[in-house]
């Protein structure tokens, strides 16, 4: 029998708190309604919440406050954050906070029926083994967000990166070079403990083989030649902070197995020397290719691996993310313009070609693209200003798409009962922009300039 545990709705929509009222009193919650933050402060310590409901635009104070308050007065809630404007940012900073969610409205009722069923599953654990809530650091450092964006698989990135940021696990990034891993590493850094420690990155396929034991372990004086002087390790200099090892399956396997025990054991020995220091380092590693396939292939080892993979967060390319392209390209120009100049804008032509781009460099290309163009250009950005990659990509985009000829069946004549019906004509067209973003529906809909539910309806036409 499911036990009726209290919860509280904080929004000042009162559609919002009825929506949710009706489905959590389906779900047997004792619901619990406040239309402001300061009705919420008020109702704070009238009860041991469960789960607490907000949203982050409140009339006199914003979901974030309020969240601190009871992050810090009853740590065992489990705080969910509402909010109309998708945003990885916001995210990041909810989680790392203490917020169990962070949904984006609207919201469905099996979101929310979900979320209930797990928050009760976890409450009825915790009852049981009476286990206490990790402590969170309500002082914690929310990083200026160059991680900007608020694409959905970003957003879901960041959640786990504010939740695992104050815990000591190891984490590993994956995804194309490009993406912001190093970027993703120092947020968790950040927001954690050691936040007031080193941040030691290490691009271990930078180093040559025959010196990734030294750079990374130090050596002794006369150990080998050239080694004049004793010498500290970049593990050691990361004592009691963070090492970054981008690049992870570039080490031999014969190193790896000496990562793995100073990870194991939380200690490392010098090159040339007998004896072990203890470091305390968190690890968090990184690599572009796919980690399992590497330890299948017995390039890495599988033990490794596993200790490494604790946590595991999969960024995703910028194809997959379109439309954060306009909002890196504007923060980029923004970055670019002299102090107290303005930042160049983008002409709705040049944005839309950006936006269908491939960008197989990924943030990192598209941060050069946008400096060239920003150079070139006179406060607004046009086509012309585009690295001429891009704009030989646009070249074909166009050709693709008007060229009339390719869309009229082979021998057709001129009698008006040959040529296409306006929607087959349409169709054709919408088949070879699909064609050309190869299968990308969200750039499809950005050159077509119409958006995803319309696209949906006209693949349905083609279909059938």
């Amino acid at each position: 029998m499911k036990r009726n545990l209290p919860t509280l709705i904080i929004d000042d929509e009162p559609q919002v708190r009825g929506f949710l009222r009706e489905i959590l009193q389906t779900e047997g919650w004792d619901i619990t309604e406040a239309a402001s933050a300061a009705e919420a402060f008020e109702k704070l310590n009238e009860n041991q919440w469960a789960l607490v409901f907000c949203d982050v635009m409140l009339g006199d104070a914003d979901g974030y406050t309020v969240l601190r308050r009871f992050v810090e007065a009853q740590p065992q809630a489990k705080f969910v954050l509402m909010t109309g404007f998708e945003s990885a940012a916001g995210a990041l900073e909810a989680t790392s906070i203490g917020a169990y969610e962070y949904l984006v409205k609207p919201f469905s009722i099996d979101d929310v029926t979900l979320l209930s069923a797990n928050v009760r599953e976890q409450a009825e654990e915790e009852r049981q083994t009476k286990s206490p809530k990790q402590e969170i650091d309500k002082n914690v450092y929310v990083p200026s967000i160059a991680l900007i964006g608020r694409s959905p698989k970003f957003v879901e990135c960041l959640k786990m990166v504010g939740r695992v940021a104050p815990t000591v696990l190891p984490v590993l990034i994956a995804g194309e070079s490009g993406t912001g891993k190093e970027m993703v590493a120092r947020a968790i850094h950040n927001l954690s403990n050691r936040a007031g420690k080193d941040f030691v990155a290490v691009n271990c396929g930078a180093i040559p083989v025959e010196l990734i034991e030294s750079e990374l372990f130090g050596h002794t004086k006369g150990s080998f030649t050239g080694a004049d002087r004793e010498r500290m390790g970049l593990w050691e200099e990361a004592d009691g902070g963070t090492i970054f090892l981008d690049e992870i399956t570039e080490t031999p396997p014969q190193f790896q197995v000496k990562i793995l025990r100073a990870l194991q054991q939380s200690e490392i020995r010098r090159v040339g020397s007998n004896q072990t220091l203890k470091v305390d380092v968190r690890v968090i590693a990184a690599t572009n290719r796919d980690i399992e396939e590497e330890a299948k292939s017995g390039r890495f080892r599988e033990d490794l691996m596993y200790r490494l993979n604790a946590v595991t967060i999969n960024l995703p390319p910028l194809r997959d993310r379109a439309e954060d392209i306009p909002v890196f390209a504007e923060y980029f120009a923004q970055r670019a313009c002299l102090t107290g100049s303005e930042p160049a804008r983008f002409s709705a032509e040049a944005m839309k070609i950006l936006t269908a781009y491939e960008w197989q460099g990924n943030v990192r290309e598209l941060e050069n693209a946008v400096l060239h163009a920003v150079s070139m250009s006179d406060r607004i950005v046009y086509p012309e200003h585009l690295p001429s990659r891009i704009l030989k990509s646009a070249g074909n985009i166009s050709s693709a798409i008007n060229e009339f000829d390719d869309l009229i069946p082979a021998g057709v004549s001129l009698e008006k009962k040959d040529w296409l019906t306006l929607e087959e004509f349409e169709l054709r067209y919408v088949k070879q922009v699909l064609e050309h973003t190869k299968g990308n529906k969200q750039a499809a809909a950005r050159l077509l300039d119409i958006d995803r539910k319309t696209l949906s309806r006209m693949l349905n036409r083609l279909d059938n």
